[in-house]
C-alpha cells in the first residue's frame, strides 16, 4: 500500500500577502503526512520589474518573458519568494527545501515556440518559457524519503544552461503525475477563491465536481474563463494520469473537505 503524499499549489496573490501566508503555512505542515508545496510569485515580479524599470508584457494573461523579465523571474522566484517561503517553514519547525526545476534536475523543459492565436494575426512569442517535459518523481521523492518538504519555485532548465520561467499549475500537476506511482497524491490549488464558482461575484456559487464533459460545456457558455482555464487543465490531465484526487480550494480550507473535486471521464 502506498503512502498518501499532498502536493499544494498555492498562488502568488497568498503568497504576497504576509498574514494569508503565514495561515497558509500553518494549515500546510497540519496536513498528515509527505507533503510538497509549489508557488507562484507573478505580482511581486511585476513589481519588481516596474522597480528596475523593465516593462511588463502579458497576451491572454501570460507573460512574455524576455532576457530581461527572465532575470527577473529567477530573482522573484528563486530568490524572495521561495526563500522567505522556505524561511517561514523552518520557523514553524518544518524542515524545508527550497527547489528549482534545475535544482538537482527534477523538472526540464522545453522552450515554448512561437504559437498562433485567434486573438492575434501574428504568431506569439513567449520568450523563455518552458513547456514541462519531464519530472523525475523518485528524484523529489529523494527529498521527501530524507524528511524533508520540497517547496517548489515556478522555474525550469532546458539541460542547456538555460532557465526557463514555467506555469506554476503546471509545475504542480506535473510534480503529482510523476509522483504518483510512487504515492496515493492528492494534489491542491489553492487561491484566493472557496473553488471555481458558477457566478464569479458569487462565492457561495461553488461547482462541487468538474469532469471532463463538464470542463467543455463550461468553458463554451463562458461559465469558466481566464486564468480558471489553465489551472482546471493541468488539474483534468493530473486526474487523468493517476493522481488519486484533485481539488481546487482556497487557500484557507486546505486540508479540509470543500472546495470543486476534479474527476475522471469514466466516472
Amino acid at each position: 500500500m502506498k503512502k498518501e503524499l499532498t502536493v499544494v499549489k498555492v498562488g502568488g496573490a497568498v503568497v504576497e500577502d504576509e498574514a494569508q501566508l503565514q495561515q497558509l503555512l500553518r494549515d500546510f505542515i497540519a496536513i498528515q503526512g509527505p507533503k510538497i508545496l509549489v508557488h507562484g510569485g507573478g505580482r511581486r515580479a511585476t513589481k519588481m520589474a516596474e522597480r528596475l524599470g523593465i516593462e511588463t508584457k502579458m497576451v491572454e494573461g501570460r507573460r512574455i518573458t524576455d532576457a530581461d523579465m527572465l532575470e527577473v523571474v529567477t530573482m522573484v522566484y528563486g530568490g524572495l519568494v521561495n526563500k522567505h517561503v522556505v524561511a517561514c517553514l523552518q520557523a514553524l519547525g518544518a524542515d524545508a527545501i527550497g527547489l528549482t526545476g534545475a535544482d538537482a534536475d527534477i523538472i526540464r523543459s522545453v522552450k515554448r515556440p512561437p504559437v498562433s492565436s485567434p486573438l492575434t494575426p501574428h504568431l506569439i512569442d513567449y520568450g523563455f518559457v518552458g513547456d514541462v517535459k519531464k519530472a523525475d518523481g523518485a528524484k523529489i521523492a529523494h527529498f521527501i524519503d530524507a524528511g524533508l518538504i520540497p517547496v517548489i519555485a515556478p522555474l525550469t532548465h532546458d539541460g542547456r544552461g538555460n532557465m526557463l520561467n514555467t506555469n506554476a499549475d503546471t509545475m504542480a500537476s506535473e510534480t503529482a503525475i510523476a509522483l504518483a506511482s510512487l504515492y496515493d497524491v492528492t494534489l491542491v490549488f489553492a487561491f484566493e477563491k472557496p473553488g471555481v464558482l458558477s457566478r464569479p461575484d458569487d462565492d457561495t456559487s461553488v461547482i462541487s465536481t468538474i469532469t471532463p464533459a463538464d470542463f467543455q460545456r463550461l468553458k463554451a457558455d463562458g461559465t469558466i474563463s481566464g486564468g480558471m482555464l489553465p489551472k482546471i487543465t493541468n488539474a483534468l490531465a493530473a486526474i487523468q494520469k493517476g493522481v488519486k484526487r484533485v481539488v481546487i480550494t482556497s487557500a484557507q480550507a486546505i486540508g479540509k473537505d470543500g472546495g470543486t473535486v476534479l474527476l475522471p471521464s469514466n466516472l
